[in-house]
């Protein structure tokens, strides 16, 4: 890796970290006014949490070692102690691997923490900040890092396609490692700790709308480090296509969403233009590097609109998903992941493959839910019975802010 390459890796793992404090004001935005400290709360717990997780462990567990491995051995560099040591070798390639290495580990993690930070969403307004953390830390380690080694570590999920005699499965930068993993993780949650006081559709209004579009920025801003960040170790050679798709379908998808909002409610929304944005991020996430900018404008459209109505879907179903975790990264991602089965360059039913690629991206897209929505599901309500998980009503009726955490998002002196 020449040094052009290892100083995008480090602005790009950068900007990739600068996503979950957009996340914090996505969905600080979103909530109630006496809640926004406890959402942004959940999003820097977890850059905190899971930054210390991988680098001790997490990171050792995201490659597999051999053929059947489901998750690497979390002892192998425990705390990275190994590579480090490496830096001070008078062999100047183990020093450069060393530094590639440590570089990497750190891009890495802020997938990890983000992932994270994002189920959060589902759980709003009603969520203990030390459970929360408690859920963090063990879903991390049974779920997000060996779903991570099945992507890109040489699980099963990589080797899928040759297992089969099929393609490989695409997902690029985490439409299965990231957001239906999140987002499956997010229903459950929803289940567990069951709707908000007051739960109906228009109850709960976003109480600053400015933060929504502010954390939409920031997110669309490090998501081309979340796209593009892996072609250091490709020697930039897709760079060009998964930026223009980065931007297309992001683009294309506001508009998908604000058509819907026009035609629903007679209004399109700044909330809406975010929701929308993000929606289009999440398809074209795993799907960035194997589009044509054509078909990555009619997935951003797709997902735009098919996000708008699913985030609905929480009423007419009954789970209270507060911030549309689901709606908007479980529907997304599944919609970008699918996708690449019809689209993808090459591969993709239309575009000179067959069926194949279809069928590699939904084993690989379902396996993922189906595994993240069960540990969570169980993860969670253990915690809810035993040391609880949800605050009482009347702290949620208030306010949590200066119930758990003692401050207040909002004060206004009055002399």
């Amino acid at each position: 890796m020449d040094t052009g390459e290892l100083s995008w890796a480090i602005t790009a793992t950068a900007l990739v970290l600068f996503m979950t404090p957009g996340v914090a004001f996505f969905y600080g935005g979103l909530v109630k006014a006496k809640s926004v400290i406890s959402m942004m709360m959940m999003s820097f717990g977890a850059l905190g949490l899971i930054s210390v997780l991988w680098v001790l462990y997490g990171f050792n567990m995201s490659a597999v070692d051999g053929p059947g491995q489901l998750f690497g051995n979390p002892f192998a560099d425990f705390g990275l102690m190994t590579l480090a040591s490496d830096l001070a070798s008078d062999d100047a390639t183990l020093v450069a691997a060393a530094n590639e290495g440590l570089v990497g580990a750190t891009f890495g993690a802020t997938f990890a923490i983000i992932t994270v930070a994002l189920v959060s969403g589902a759980i709003a307004d009603r969520a203990k900040f030390g459970s929360w953390i408690l859920f963090a830390g063990i879903w991390a380690t049974l779920v997000y890092f060996p779903v991570a080694a099945w992507v890109w570590g040489g699980g099963w999920i990589l080797e899928l396609g040759g297992l089969l005699g099929l393609p490989e499965v695409i997902d690029y930068a985490g439409g299965t490692a990231v957001h239906i993993n999140a987002g499956a993780a997010a229903l459950a949650l929803a289940l567990v700790l069951g709707k908000r006081v007051g739960f109906a559709k228009g109850a709960h209004v976003p109480h600053n709308p400015p933060f929504v579009l502010l954390g939409a920025g920031i997110l669309w801003f490090g998501w081309f480090g979340f796209n593009a960040g892996a072609e250091f170790a490709n020697g930039m050679a897709n760079v060009g296509l998964i930026v223009v798709n980065t931007l297309g379908a992001t683009a294309a998808a506001i508009l998908g969403w604000l058509i819907i909002e026009k035609i629903k409610d007679g209004k399109p929304t700044s909330v809406g233009a975010g929701s929308g944005a993000i929606a289009g991020l999440v398809a074209i996430t795993p799907a960035c590097a194997n589009l044509a900018p054509g078909f990555a404008l009619l997935l951003g459209i797709i997902a735009g609109v098919l996000c708008a109505l699913a985030v609905e879907l929480k009423f007419k179903w009954g789970f209270d998903d507060s911030l549309d975790v689901v709606g908007i990264h479980l529907v997304g991602g599944l919609i970008g992941t699918l996708y690449l089965g019809f689209f993808a360059i090459g591969t993709g039913l239309f575009t000179g493959g067959d069926f194949g690629q279809l069928a590699v991206q939904a084993i690989a897209a379902f396996g993922v839910m189906f595994y993240s929505f069960v540990v969570a599901f169980i993860v969670g309500f253990a915690i809810e019975k035993t040391i609880g998980f949800r605050v009482t009503e009347e702290d949620e009726i208030a306010g949590i802010d200066p119930i758990v955490h003692g401050e207040a998002g909002y004060v206004f002196d009055a002399k």
